[in-house]
């Protein structure tokens, strides 16, 4: 079945907004969370490229925020995955090695498969339109070419899919995955064919589980994690000088 034509939302913006925030283990103060969420997206979209320092006065100029906060900010990225920070360098935006993004996107596969195959059929219907809301939030920012929601709608629309195989310590598990994938996932977010591809997956996947097809729904959510991998891949090929060489990636154990 094709992916629907892109339609407006009908929720609340503002309630839309916000349930496509991340959540925290703790609170944090939201001047921190804006710092902390607002770098995240800049790691996300590019504006920050791998192995690009993060200056302590720059960030307290930018955000308007004392040294210790700042130091906050930078803690909460390096758990994250987003950052490092190396002695006598300072904070640096995470790059990884052709070897560690295959290792990485191997265990996102292992993680997200095996969750879409442990998620209960048939799905409740509210359970469906709650998905659906949240996708149809995800397809009025593509339209309108809104990367920011579109992150944040791409969040929680995984978010809310994998909650459905009710198992909390797996979901935890591939969100922490995804984040660590931030640096590699920045082609992908801002090239509307990458986006509008991602659209129409995401569409496909409800269509599975409508469908009570359970194989589709893995080899979707298998297949969906290729094009970022292989972009940021195909980058580091050319920035090596070796443009078009194949990509040596493992296949995962099947589970």
């Amino acid at each position: 079945m094709n992916a629907p034509e892109i339609i407006p939302l009908a929720t609340p913006a503002d309630n839309a907004v916000e349930a496509v925030r991340p959540t925290r283990e703790r609170d944090i103060e939201p001047l921190v969370r804006q710092a902390i969420e607002t770098l995240e997206e800049d790691i996300v979209f590019g504006y920050l490229h791998p192995r690009e320092r993060l200056v302590e006065d720059d960030l307290r100029e930018r955000f308007g925020l004392k040294r210790h906060v700042v130091r906050q900010v930078l803690v909460e990225l390096e758990q994250m995955g987003l950052i490092e920070r190396k002695k006598n360098i300072g904070a640096l935006v995470k790059s990884y090695t052709v070897k560690e993004v295959a290792d990485l996107y191997v265990t996102r596969e292992i993680l997200e498969t095996s969750c879409a195959r442990q998620i209960p059929l048939p799905v409740p219907e509210e359970k469906l339109e709650e998905l659906t809301a949240v996708q149809r939030l995800h397809d009025k920012a593509v339209a309108e070419s809104d990367l920011r929601t579109a992150f944040r709608a791409n969040i929680a629309f995984h978010k809310t899919l994998f909650a459905l195989s009710d198992n909390t310590v797996l979901t935890e598990m591939i969100e922490l995955a995804a984040q660590r994938a931030h640096t590699i996932r920045s082609l992908s977010m801002v090239y509307p064919h990458f986006l509008e591809k991602a659209r129409q997956e995401h569409w496909a996947m409800i269509d599975a589980l409508r469908a009570c097809d359970r194989e589709r729904l893995v080899a979707l959510c298998r297949d969906h994690l290729i094009p970022s991998r292989d972009a940021y891949l195909e980058q580091q090929m050319r920035r090596a000088g070796r443009p078009g060489t194949p990509l040596a990636v493992p296949e995962p154990a099947r589970v």
